[in-house]
């Protein structure tokens, strides 16, 4: 069996961060993914979800200790790099369809040029 390498990896679970190559199944959504692992514990949490009326809480507004969320960040910084290149991804793939930047701008709530500079590459 050959040794995996970072370009054999197309994606990342947004939940639990393993690759998909990792998993069993990875589900894509604009932007994000979910394996099959972290599907069925969400299936488990809203099978067990309290009943209507129930308190609704951000996770930040969950956890109790500064070490529970030092812990996080870097959890949701790697997701948001995660979203970042998938952006820039789909931003490419317009291009290459011959999508104008100001188009691509106007449909990210950005100027022509904001876009350009975040996602050309170009300095």
């Amino acid at each position: 069996m050959s040794a995996v390498t970072e370009e054999s990896v197309i994606a990342e679970c947004s939940f639990c961060l393993r690759p998909d190559n990792e998993v069993g199944t990875l589900v894509a959504g604009p932007g994000v993914f979910i394996c099959d692992e972290c599907v069925g514990l969400c299936t488990f949490v809203i099978e067990g979800k309290p009943p209507e009326g129930g308190s609704r809480l951000a996770p930040w507004d969950q956890v109790t200790s500064p070490e529970e969320v030092l812990a996080n960040l870097p959890r949701v910084a790697a997701a948001g790099a995660q979203v970042e290149r998938n952006l820039a991804g789909w931003v490419l793939k317009a291009r290459a369809m011959g999508v104008t930047w100001a188009r691509i701008g106007e449909t990210l709530g950005m100027s022509r040029q904001s876009a350009w500079e975040r996602f050309s590459g170009e300095e």
